[in-house]
């Protein structure tokens, strides 16, 4: 790997691991709060929305840049939505300013990995990226959850810290300090020599670009696959992390701060599945991975029908001082398999859609279409978690519902590649009678 690589990949770890401690603080800011529970998806609403409203101008800004200013501008903006949770503002407004830097974050992240490495190397690059993202996933819920702890609390009730009256509100001081971190990381990664036009003069050419951008991207016939299952199964694993949170309260009894460190244990897994990908996944291959996306569904709908009452009351297994449930045990074996599933499928679907993009478009305009596509699928998939909540129709019959709709649409996704191959086939062979 290229000198700067590394650098990379730790300014992801450092950022990763604060966005995902900060969710947990900001539910529990709405708990403490005593938000109603359809306000928990509107938070995850308000930080995507900056997604898909400047989808058209965060490409041409992480182009317009080098992209290590870019990271370091939208780690400045995360630690500022921090700032304004401490100080008071509803955490549905200030995630808003978290997901502004979000938004123009990604494309910077993703992009410069196209400028710095060749083709060959993207799915082995993507292993490292996911890997660090899923680590951070890991460190920082299970981060996330122990300071919002009862301990914590108490903590802090005994030694009060000024304008820090509540463990939340501690937890998104730490991070808005772990936030500055991945800012003076972002300075050190090297100049990658990749320049492009600066078209933010012009907002309105933007959005017919983007538009433009938007269309080469679904009638391309491998890109529009790749781009059908990223969306999809992001949009589901964004959702599926509140579920996961509501699943474990509501299902095993387990508290916020428990629950978030079953949510990332399913970082594991995906570790695990992304390596896997990078080493017996090549890009031609790629679309082989397309029936694990099913997979990801029907365990994801097996999740709804697991809960404590399986096992008898106080079973499990005595380690030293420390007893694990069985309950507990297998629902940490469930989540790993799920990630696993999900990494194996993520990383090869995302090396093909970031080498289609670079070579249609340019790195940042294919990755702000991808996010377009991806968040706007998580604006649809919270907007249905947060009726179904209003509805009150029971946590497992939800997570059926999004469980069936995601092997629906992969399976329709299946259909449509096999039918682009075939199609290929026929023009191949008719040139080759000419």
């Amino acid at each position: 790997m290229k000198k700067g690589f590394y650098t990379i990949i730790a300014a992801q770890f450092v950022s990763s691991l604060a966005d995902n401690a900060l969710l947990i603080a900001a539910i529990a800011l709405l708990r403490d709060i005593h938000s109603a529970p359809w306000i928990t998806p509107l938070l995850q609403i308000f930080f995507t929305v900056s997604y898909v409203l400047l989808a058209p101008f965060v490409g041409a800004f992480a182009d317009a840049l080098q992209k290590r200013y870019v990271m370091f501008i939208s780690n400045a903006l995360k630690a500022g939505g921090c700032l304004l949770m401490i100080g008071g503002v509803h955490p549905m407004l200030a995630y808003a300013m978290v997901g502004f830097g979000a938004a123009a974050y990604s494309p910077a992240k993703y992009g410069i990995m196209t400028e710095l490495l060749p083709s060959e190397k993207l799915v082995i690059a993507n292993a490292w990226l996911e890997s660090a993202t899923v680590l951070s996933t890991i460190v920082g819920t299970m981060v996330g959850g122990a300071l919002i702890s009862d301990t914590v609390a108490h903590w802090l009730g005994v030694h009060p810290i000024p304008l820090l009256n509540s463990a939340a509100q501690l937890a998104m001081f730490a991070m808005m300090l772990v936030y500055a971190s991945a800012g003076v990381i972002n300075i050190g990664i090297p100049d990658t020599g990749a320049r492009y036009e600066n078209r933010l003069h012009h907002p309105g050419r933007l959005i017919a670009d983007f538009r433009h951008c938007f269309n080469v991207l679904w009638h391309d016939k491998l890109a529009q696959i790749a781009l059908w299952v990223t969306t999809l199964l992001w949009g589901s694993a964004v959702t599926l992390q509140l579920l996961v949170l509501k699943w474990a309260n509501v299902r095993l009894g387990m508290s916020l701060s428990d629950a978030a460190t079953l949510q990332g244990i399913t970082g594991l897994g995906i570790a695990a599945g992304a390596g896997w990908a990078a080493a017996r996944v090549p890009m031609r291959n790629a679309f082989k991975v397309l029936p694990v996306g099913l997979l990801v569904g029907v365990v994801t709908i097996c999740m709804a029908f697991y809960h404590k009452g399986l096992f008898a009351p106080g079973s499990g297994l005595q380690i030293g001082p420390f007893h694990a449930p069985y309950y507990v045990i297998f629902a940490f074996l469930e989540m790993i398999i799920v990630g696993t599933l999900a990494g194996f499928f993520v990383v090869p679907m995302n090396a093909v859609l970031q080498h289609r993009g670079a070579e249609l478009l340019s790195a940042g305009h294919s990755i702000a279409v991808q996010n377009f596509n991806q968040n706007l699928a998580v604006l649809l998939m919270l907007g249905l978690y947060a009726v179904l909540l209003t509805w009150n129709v029971p946590i497992q019959w939800i997570i059926v519902i999004f469980g069936v709709g995601v092997v629906a649409l992969m399976w329709l996704a299946m259909l449509r590649h096999g039918a682009n191959q075939r199609e290929h086939d026929s023009v191949s062979a008719e040139l080759g009678t000419d």
